[in-house]
């Protein structure tokens, strides 16, 4: 059987890799608009309510105004903006989020997907969080450091077209330092925390992939566990998953001097690292992952995947 897919935004980062990883799929038949069509109002509408399922790759608003083009009940929707991340009525297109997400998304209308930053930093603190070991109304403090391709064409322009406008020779570089970062409450939320984690992100002159850390004070945690403990909670929540593993201790020792973001580009995989002080009882725990992998299209691909009732890792 064909299942048809519109992807609207297909000419943009995130829409250009899901084409990717769905060209050349015989059991996908794409829904492509010519460039005089991507703009027009009735062609999307058209393409929304007759596609299986359609993917947003869209800006924020942009996404709201395609969702509201919709009026065919069995249609079906991903989008991979923020403008649904924290609604109640979208399913979180985390498959490994929690047990039972699978089959939430499988039988959804609606699937919102993570954001790149919010993929790796629940990843690694909702199991802690809802095991007990982190309190929700823990202070949490986020890191992270990205590939310039996730702020889309303007910021890949300025890293790599020196005739770009706004050009940068920086090698890396903070930004949301204002505390508002997009991706904040959307990271709240989906860890149950009850307080905005400080969130610092930056990005590095590389093109693709990420690392996310969380470093937490054991001492201050109740019953002050170990870093043992602290690793058996996410190994436990991510046992046999195929795409979210957890590195032993000892592999996560031989990452100590050198952790690569980009380590897992071109992939789906999230590699979960505990790095401990026993001693100084402290832990950072590390998410690295393809911030256009797993942190966008890779996800979109694998929820579209449970959605149409194919294996999980078609295509991925």
């Amino acid at each position: 059987m064909t299942h048809t897919v519109f992807i609207d935004g297909e000419a943009g980062t995130t829409g250009l890799q899901i084409v990717e990883r769905l060209n050349g799929r015989p059991e996908i038949q794409l829904i492509h608009l010519g460039d005089s069509q991507r703009k027009d109002t009735a062609a999307r509408a058209d393409a929304l309510n007759t596609a299986d399922v359609s993917i947003l790759c869209l800006p924020d608003d942009a996404s709201r105004e395609a969702v509201s083009l919709v009026d065919t009940p069995a249609a079906r929707i991903i989008d991979a903006s923020i403008a649904y991340r924290t609604d109640p009525d979208w399913i979180f297109g985390f498959p490994e989020w929690a047990p039972g997400q699978r089959d939430k998304i499988a039988a959804a209308t609606r699937v919102t997907n993570p954001g790149c930053y919010a993929c790796g930093s629940v990843a690694i603190l909702h199991p802690l969080v809802s095991a007990g070991l982190v309190p929700t109304n823990h202070a949490t403090a986020i890191n992270a450091v990205s590939g310039y391709s996730g702020g889309g064409k303007k910021l890949i322009a300025a890293f790599e077209d020196d005739q770009a406008k706004n050009t940068t020779n920086s090698a890396f570089y903070l930004y949301g330092l204002g505390l508002e970062h997009k991706h904040t409450e959307e990271i709240r939320v989906h860890a149950g925390l009850k307080n905005r984690p400080l969130f610092v992100p930056s990005v590095g002159r590389f093109a693709q992939g990420m690392i996310v850390s969380v470093p937490l004070h054991l001492w201050a945690l109740p019953g002050a566990p170990s870093v043992s403990d602290v690793h058996a909670v996410l190994s436990d929540h991510y046992a046999s998953q195929r795409f979210v593993t957890v590195e032993s201790l000892e592999n996560s020792d031989a990452h100590v001097s050198h952790l690569d973001p980009e380590g897992l580009n071109g992939t789906n995989y999230m590699s979960l690292c505990v790095f401990g002080n026993e001693t100084r009882q402290q832990v950072v725990v590390t998410a690295v992952l393809d911030n256009l992998g797993k942190g966008a299209s890779g996800q979109a691909v694998q929820c579209l995947n449970l959605m149409l009732g194919f294996e999980e890792e078609t295509g991925l």
